[in-house]
């Protein structure tokens, strides 16, 4: 049996991938390398392929879920900009999607370029400077 807080976490994670997937299908249709690292991102929060199946083989139309702190935020963020670069083709419709995701978040949608202007430097940034860009993020671009 599952408990409370292990359903929670689940749906935080299944979440993420939902937010992951509305994004890889902002320009109308999924391109195999953005799957391919949408389940390779599921695989790193400790999904099952067949629970990220059940989510890509919906036919329901996912909305971006907000996370509830900075951190969770500019992580999805970090997921969403790996998912902007997957196929080697920038949409114009992704950028929005992710515009649209950071001004719900509570932040400058101006974050969404200099992020992808990081992640050119890059991509993606490791880990130490990851946390470096969390935190001048939070300076430069929240509300």
């Amino acid at each position: 049996m599952i408990g409370f807080f292990e359903h929670q976490y689940l749906s935080y994670k299944k979440n993420h991938i939902k937010n992951l997937l509305a994004l890889a299908k902002a320009d109308g249709h999924m391109h195999p390398k953005e799957e391919a690292l949408l389940y390779k991102i599921a695989k790193h929060y400790g999904l099952k392929d067949r629970q990220v199946k059940e989510l890509v083989d919906a036919e329901e139309k996912f909305e971006m879920n907000v996370p509830d702190n900075h951190n969770d935020k500019m992580n999805l963020l970090y997921d969403l900009i790996l998912m902007v670069y997957a196929d080697d083709v920038v949409d114009k419709h992704e950028i929005e999607f992710c515009e649209d995701a950071v001004e719900r978040f509570g932040m400058k949608k101006q974050l969404v370029g200099w992020l992808l202007e990081e992640f050119e430097r890059g991509t993606p940034p490791p880990p130490e400077e990851w946390e470096e860009i969390k935190r001048e993020a939070k300076e430069k671009f929240v509300s």
